[in-house]
């Protein structure tokens, strides 16, 4: 308990806050260059470092994807249901869909058809679930299971197998969310590679160095494409530019950094200029869903008896 007695509860905050933020900015700012290579993208912007919108899917500036959007509509169902219903969150996923989403993946899709069709809330096992879809909305379970590891471990995979049963995705987001526990928490950006030389150890597909460049929607390129720029950099914005200068399935992998990156750099270090350009509503919704599923956490009960 010592390690909880010397916590911040405003510093934590500030950090989650960050970690949902840094996904809806990676998000707007990937969405710009996914499917490009990071040769078209330097030919076309040089160096892309600017929430414009546009990209294969025409956005308006700060409109975000199916990154955000399934992240939010996660969010709604614990917030709504006062606790973990994965019937709800089905539910909720199944309302994005028939919303119309501007994006959404074939496995995403695939997995929530079959919801709604049979109401199983677990797709069968399949090795062509490998992709990055159940990751790229981690950041409210994430949140909602902030001091308690175990309980995250069965909630990442839970929500995950309802569109993705896949062991890599399966380690992914546990991993994922580990790694934003720990940075919430106050590790360092050392602390961090640390722990991601233990998680490669025993995950070798994982492996990042030397980076092999791929940034597809296939969990491993996306997981090692987020190290590579994660432990390359030493900012927020840096390694959000980076990342989504990569191109390929920018948008994710720029959600994905910026949930990490955020946990750990705080909110401080997003670029004002971004979050000027980021769509009002989602600013506010997800700063809204960041601050209740922190209130809820296991570690909120920890704060009030330590009364940090």
């Amino acid at each position: 308990m010592d390690r909880f007695q010397k916590l911040d509860w405003p510093i934590i905050k500030d950090r989650a806050r960050a970690a949902f933020i840094g996904v809806a900015l990676g998000d707007a700012l990937g969405a710009t260059t996914e499917f490009m290579t990071p040769r078209e993208i330097k030919v076309q912007f040089g160096v892309h470092n600017q929430i414009i919108g546009k990209g294969w899917l025409y956005l308006k500036p700060g409109q975000v994807t199916d990154d955000t959007e399934m992240s939010i509509f996660l969010g709604r169902a614990i917030r709504d249901s006062r606790g973990w219903d994965l019937s709800a969150i089905a539910d909720s996923f199944a309302d994005w869909m028939k919303s119309r989403p501007i994006d959404i993946g074939s496995t995403c899709s695939r997995g929530i058809r079959n919801y709604i069709v049979h109401k199983t809330l677990e797709v069968p096992p399949s090795r062509w679930d490998a992709g990055n879809g159940a990751l790229m909305r981690m950041v409210p379970v994430t949140l909602y299971t902030l001091g308690d590891g175990e309980t995250l471990a069965r909630h990442a995979v839970e929500q995950a197998h309802i569109t993705h049963n896949n062991p890599l995705s399966d380690a992914a987001c546990i991993f994922f969310g580990h790694l934003v526990h720990r940075a919430i928490m106050g590790d360092t950006l050392d602390d961090l590679r640390t722990l991601t030389r233990d998680f490669v150890i025993q995950y070798p597909v994982f492996g990042y160095q030397p980076y092999p460049g791929n940034s597809s929607a296939y969990v491993v390129d996306t997981v090692q494409t987020v190290f590579h720029f994660l432990f390359s950099t030493n900012t927020f914005e840096e390694c959000l530019v980076n990342t989504v200068n990569q191109g390929g399935d920018a948008d994710t992998t720029g959600a994905i950094a910026g949930m990490v990156a955020g946990a750990l750099y705080g909110f401080s270090s997003l670029p004002k200029r971004w979050i000027k350009r980021l769509d009002s509503k989602i600013y506010s919704e997800v700063l809204e869903l960041s601050d209740h599923l922190v209130d809820h956490s296991p570690l909120s009960h920890i704060s009030e008896k330590f009364h940090f």
